[in-house]
Formats: C-alpha cells, structure tokens, sequence
C-alpha cells in the first residue's frame, strides 16, 4: 500500500511537472511576443513591400529605433517610429510626392513608414544591397559609411567594413541584425 502510494504521489509529480513546463512555454513564447511586437504590421508589410525590403528588418529596426512609439524623439530630434530627421524627411517627402506634409508629419506612423522604407531602400541601393552598410548609413550617415569605406584601416576591400568606428553604430547594426534574427525565430513565415 504504502509503495503504491509513493508510486501514485511520484505520478502525480511528474504530472504537474509537465503541465508546469507547457505553461511555461507558452508563457514564454507570448511574453516574447510582447516584447518583440508586430504592431503596425499593415503599414510595414505595405511598405517593406513596396521596395523590396524584408519586413522582419523593417519591424527590427522600429524595435531599435523607437519601441514603437510613433511620438518618440531623439537627441539629434529625429521623430517617429524609424526616427527621421527633418533633413530626410523633407527629402523623402519630396520624392514620394508628399504634398501635405510638414515635420509633425513624422510622428504620424504611415508617413513614417513611408518615408523610412523609401530611405533604407536608397541607402541599400546606393551601397549595392548591403544591409549591413545600409543600417551602418542609416545611423551615421551615408558619407561616413562612404568615408569609412575609403579608409584601409576600416575596410580592406573597399566594399565591405571590416570595423565600425563609431559605437554607437556598431551597436545600433548589432542590434538591428539580433533583433531580426529574434523575428524570425518567434513569427517564422507569419507574413
């Protein structure tokens, strides 16, 4: 009796042990998502589409950039939910025939998007479609990735950087890349 009751209570244990684990999982996978969200996923699967861009980049760099908050601002006043500055966003404005647009404009998450996915293609185009130079010119600047690129002690090919001078931007590609790769893993081929 006493052996079956062991038996019976070791059971029991594993049981709940398993029915923990499940929770557990699903847990982790929704608190994932919570901190890895999609959300204005119908703008970014608009525009990431529009010019060729992965959207799992696109979400990656929202992430990085402003945790989806469409009113956040940075010290060099970029605004928005891919944080542009006045200067690009004018410029992409223009050639996106923005006609009614005005720097307030950049908070608002379509136009932020629009004007974000148009500029990360330009910069992926300029620099034949490397991301990594991209996102590099995206947060330094196009003529310090150009720069840089002409530097020997930066970049051995010419084409590729063998190092980021600034940290900050290093950080930032790093960041951007593992944010990607954490898409990828949580919503697979979602889209």
């Amino acid at each position: 009796m006493a052996q079956r009751k062991k038996r019976r209570s070791g059971l029991i244990y594993i049981v709940l042990l398993a029915a923990l684990a499940i929770v557990a999982i699903y847990l982790y996978g929704n608190v994932q998502k919570a901190i890895y969200p999609v959300k204005y996923k119908e703008y970014v699967l608009d525009y990431s589409g529009k010019y060729g861009l992965d959207p799992y980049l696109v979400f990656a760099m929202i992430k990085v950039e402003s945790n989806f908050r469409p009113d956040a601002v940075s010290h060099q006043n970029a605004r928005g939910l891919m944080q542009i500055t006045d200067q690009t966003g004018e410029w992409g404005a223009q050639n996106l025939g923005l006609g009614d647009y005005g720097s307030n404009s950049l908070y608002d998450p379509a136009t932020n998007l629009a004007i974000g996915c148009w500029y990360m293609d330009r910069l992926l185009k300029e620099f034949d479609n490397s991301t990594e130079l991209a996102l590099a010119a995206y947060n330094a600047g196009s003529g310090n990735v150009n720069s840089w690129l002409k530097d020997k002690s930066l970049s051995s090919t010419g084409k590729s950087l063998d190092r980021i001078p600034f940290k900050e931007t290093e950080n930032y590609v790093k960041k951007v890349y593992d944010c990607q790769v954490k898409y990828y893993k949580l919503y697979g081929d979602d889209f």
